[in-house]
């Protein structure tokens, strides 16, 4: 597999550094920023700098880091749209091939006794939804990873040197919608709460998980 390029962003690190090595053995370029790309690159693996590709460091402690054309341009450049391909030609962008990103623990922070405000506001992500979004709505051309539990999906397809197939890009664009639209629903219920004493919001948002499937319907 060759000129392939994974953004890796993730605050959950689980299986990172393991699915990051196995995407290196493929020849597949390794694009990373802040505390992904200082872990993947202690690991021994090689990885480009998000700074490196866009020529802007990281800045506003840490607010903007992949918000930039170079980036979403990659991401979500059509392949088969001549418009589109010559368009990085002649920027001289190259296209990123997976979007590996999940968000910050915004839910876990709320539950800490007596968090502040301000650092409620600092653990919203603003540029993981983005990237994530972005990937999944080219999902024909872009795979979009937002859970440790997709990785090894994904490498027993690239093992034998397969296509990764239509059915499951959809099956992951999904998934990334899902992750985006349950973060932004907790973000709005948590604020909604806190900001005001509304009992019931006009555009009332409600988020799930499922904890097993039933035995029976």
């Amino acid at each position: 597999m060759e000129n392939k390029c994974a953004l890796i962003s993730v605050f959950d690190k689980e299986g990172i550094v393991d699915f990051a090595r196995e995407l290196s053995k493929f020849n597949i370029q390794v694009i990373s920023s802040g505390g992904t790309a200082t872990i993947l690159e202690d690991s021994g693996i090689n990885v480009k700098e998000v700074s490196e590709l866009t020529g802007f460091p990281e800045m506003l402690d840490g607010r903007v880091k992949t918000l930039h054309p170079i980036v979403h341009a990659g991401i979500l450049a059509r392949r088969d749209t001549k418009t589109h391909m010559d368009t990085l030609l002649q920027h001289n962008i190259n296209t990123i091939d997976f979007v590996v990103c999940n968000l910050y623990h915004f839910e876990k922070t709320i539950q800490k006794p007596n968090v502040s405000i301000e650092e409620v506001i600092e653990n919203i992500d603003i540029g993981g939804p983005t990237l994530i979004r972005a990937a999944a709505k080219n999902y024909k051309d872009v795979i979009v990873l937002t859970n440790p539990k997709q990785y090894n999906e994904i490498i027993e397809v690239l093992k034998p040197k397969k296509e990764i197939s239509l059915e499951l890009r959809k099956k992951l664009a999904i998934e990334a919608y899902s992750h985006t639209a349950q973060y932004d629903s907790i973000i709005s219920q948590y604020l909604h709460n806190r900001w005001t004493e509304e009992i019931l919001p006009e555009n009332p948002t409600f988020t799930m998980r499922k904890i097993q499937d039933m035995r029976y319907g």
